[in-house]
């Protein structure tokens, strides 16, 4: 990908994100990503409002458009197939764990977590680390393949290291690059490349 494509891929994905964002997804400096953004904006395939940006629907469906050609080699490679495969895998597990980080059961209803049973979010987040034991492996093949994907592996390990040490943000919340947030982006990035939809 060239820079432009690198920077209308991250924002494609931020979906609404300020240029440092931005830019530390897509892997370039920040004063790239602004002007790749800014130029997007002046051709009419971006609008910014209070400092973030997004792509316009149409730069999109172009944008998906060249992912068949910028993401070939990795489609037909069996050894990153089979790290995707993996990870799909697991992201069931991990839909679990969140989907238990946000209810409790009380008398067999589902009700939102207040997040006062200390106990309860406690074990859910021994949980995220256990599986997050088996996504680092598969994080190692995915960037073995493709580097820039070594920035979900530390944002992941961030979010879950802040989690652990005692701010339960850290799991989810959407404000910050949670440990759902950004496990989000990277099954969104992974779709991308692959060529496939999210299973609502």
């Amino acid at each position: 990908m060239n820079d432009r494509d690198l920077v209308f891929h991250a924002t494609a994905i931020k979906r609404h994100a300020p240029p440092a964002a931005i830019a530390g997804l897509a892997g370039v400096s920040e004063a790239t990503a602004r002007a790749e953004l800014d130029a997007a904006v002046a051709a009419g395939r971006a609008f910014e409002a209070k400092g973030a940006y997004a792509l316009t629907p149409l730069a999109g469906v172009a944008l998906h458009a060249r992912y068949a050609r910028h993401f070939a080699d990795l489609r037909s490679d069996a050894a990153f197939v089979g790290a995707y495969e993996g990870f799909e895998r697991i992201n069931v597990t991990l839909k679990q764990i969140i989907t238990d980080w946000q209810t409790l059961d009380v008398g067999g209803a589902k009700i939102a977590n207040d997040h006062r049973d200390k106990a309860h979010d406690a074990a859910v987040i021994d949980r995220l680390g256990g599986l997050h034991e088996q996504a680092e492996p598969i994080l190692a093949r995915l960037a073995g393949k493709l580097p820039r994907l070594r920035y979900y592996a530390d944002k992941l390990l961030a979010a879950l290291e802040a989690s652990e040490d005692g701010d339960p943000e850290w799991v989810s919340d959407i404000r910050r690059d949670s440990y759902h947030t950004v496990w989000f982006e990277l099954h969104e990035e992974l779709l991308r490349i692959m060529g496939r939809e999210r299973e609502e």
